[in-house]
């Protein structure tokens, strides 16, 4: 009895052994680094350098591609199916058994491998569910839709239609937005604008690998049309003039941690067109098989793979503007991933009246910080459907793009800001800014009043008394400081990458620029205020 038991426990191991399995795989270093960061433009457009340029975020390691050899012998590697990469995160999304993907670790620039099955890890989760659930009920963050229309009251909400009285309605920025599918976008009336006018910039299908975007679903669509559509008297996007890149990155045949790596890549390409604005109407927690399931423990914001692409987006100058979810009236009613991220600005459902939405997902997120960041109205928010029809649709899923297309046009007033400013600033104007609550957070912004505080602030730093001469210079350039003024100043070329970094003071306030090129370079000046601006050296 006792050999046959011991039998049926090896059948059992074997089988978990044998099963599929989802997993990431780390790699140590990047041996082509030195090359491309020599050689910028093979890895970034120029509008990805030119956003670092304005925000003085250097060029890293980050920046630099998987290294092709590594992913050349993980895909040969036995039973190995590469699904995902990921430059930010120097990873790849494998699938394969268990056996399979232990033995990549033999390979000495495998640093290390992470299985999306937490009971698998070294200290890993153990999961008290044994068997594979029924799939997720994929929703999008969406609840009821009616049948009624008027963009009115979203906008005005937020005070947005102060400023497209002042003809700031997202110009001259771009929105990625990461979805499902944006089936009817190219022959639907409300979106005629932008296909005329070539706002509609590109895009990528990533569960199908390939350009096909107007595909799959229509959950994109929907949230497209709240940030661009135009149909007059009955929808007005909130960035109706702003330029988009359309990503599938959901893969709605189901839930699976994949779509995490699809998201990460999602953001990597939108960082690499140069978009300044990434919206993301999608959430992670539970999955189709339960052991690859988070739990509201993993909501720290930076554990997660989404939530560490968002951080990273974020470091690169992208406002990450993120649902909330539609947990709030569920078991779970926390955020999901990536909307617990430290870089992601997390957006919570109002009504009409400004008042909570129940279903919208709440904080704080695990760590005790305060999420969703604000909120937009997501109960009964006005959409395009795919053949054009204006309706309805509930969901923190139609908040977010709602407040992306405001930071849209807010940043179009003001384009000299940085993304961490950006977000700063709407913040601030937040009604509840000084008492912020687990379900709205800092509250509904006013975007006038961001905008204000905003030209305060640049009226501030530019009469400031901060002088650097001679300007174009040959040798050295000096900071002219007020008394016992001191900070640190970093120096950057027209690729953003920094070249100098000094701490000076009033008394010790010269840089030697005799070694560095000819050409034009941009200062950045820290103290107890920021000053920036640019030299010439000849």
């Amino acid at each position: 009895m006792k050999k046959q038991y011991f039998l049926l426990l090896l059948v059992v191991v074997n089988f978990s052994f044998a099963q599929i399995q989802d997993a990431w795989v780390y790699f140590n270093d990047k041996p082509s680094a030195a090359t491309f960061l020599a050689n910028p433009l093979t890895m970034l457009t120029q509008r990805s350098l030119d956003r670092r340029t304005a925000q003085n975020i250097a060029l890293d390691i980050t920046d630099v591609p998987v290294e092709q050899s590594y992913i050349t012998q993980i895909s040969a590697a036995t039973g190995i199916t590469v699904m995902a990469k990921s430059k930010w995160l120097n990873a790849l999304h494998i699938r394969g058994t268990q056996t399979d993907i232990q033995a990549l670790t033999a390979f000495s620039f495998v640093n290390a491998v992470k299985f999306a099955n937490h009971s698998l890890n070294p200290n890993g989760r153990i999961s008290t569910v044994s068997t594979i659930n029924k799939p997720v009920n994929k929703q999008y963050e969406v609840q009821t839709t009616y049948n009624y229309g008027g963009s009115q009251n979203q906008i005005e909400m937020l005070n947005g239609h102060l400023l497209h009285q002042q003809n700031f309605t997202g110009q001259g920025k771009i929105i990625a937005v990461l979805d499902s599918g944006f089936t009817g976008v190219d022959t639907a009336a409300p979106f005629q604008d932008l296909i005329t006018n070539n706002q509609i910039l590109g895009g990528y299908n990533f569960p199908d690998r390939n350009a096909n975007y107007f595909s799959r679903h229509n959950h994109g669509t929907n949230v497209l049309s709240t940030m661009g559509a135009f149909v007059d008297g009955q929808l007005v996007g909130t960035a109706p003039s702003a330029k988009y890149y359309l990503f599938i990155t959901e893969d709605v045949n189901s839930e699976n941690p994949v779509e995490e790596s699809y998201w990460v890549e999602g953001a990597e390409l939108a960082d690499y067109y140069g978009a300044d604005i990434i919206n993301s109407s999608l959430g992670y927690f539970g999955y189709d098989n339960p052991a690859y399931s988070h739990v509201y423990a993993d909501m720290t914001g930076n554990k997660t793979f989404a939530s560490r692409g968002a951080n990273m987006a974020f470091n690169k100058g992208i406002v990450v503007v993120v649902s909330a979810g539609n947990s709030g009236a569920t078991a779970n009613p926390h955020i999901a991933s990536p909307a617990d991220a430290f870089g992601a600005l997390t957006i919570g459902a109002v009504d009409n009246l400004e008042a909570y939405a129940s279903f919208s997902s709440i904080g704080p997120s695990f760590d005790g910080r305060i999420k969703p960041d604000v909120c937009a109205k997501g109960a009964a928010t006005t959409v395009s459907t795919t053949t054009g029809t204006i309706t309805t649709a509930s969901g923190t899923s139609f908040s977010s793009p709602v407040m992306a297309g405001m930071v849209a046009t807010f940043w179009s007033a003001m384009p000299n800001l940085t993304a961490q400013q950006v977000v700063s600033f709407i913040r601030q104007s937040a009604d509840n800014f000084n008492a912020p609550t687990s379900q709205k957070g800092y509250g509904i912004p006013d975007f006038q009043q961001a905008l204000n505080i905003a030209l305060n602030i640049e009226t501030i730093t530019t009469t400031e008394n901060t002088i650097v001469y001679p300007n174009p210079a040959e040798n050295q350039i000096t900071f002219q400081l007020e008394k016992n003024q001191k900070g640190k100043v970093c120096l950057y070329d027209v690729l953003g990458q920094k070249i100098i970094e000094k701490e000076i003071s009033s008394t010790n306030n010269t840089i030697d620029i005799q070694n560095l090129s000819n050409g034009v370079y941009y200062y950045n000046f820290e103290s107890n205020k920021v000053f920036k601006g640019k030299i010439i050296k000849k």
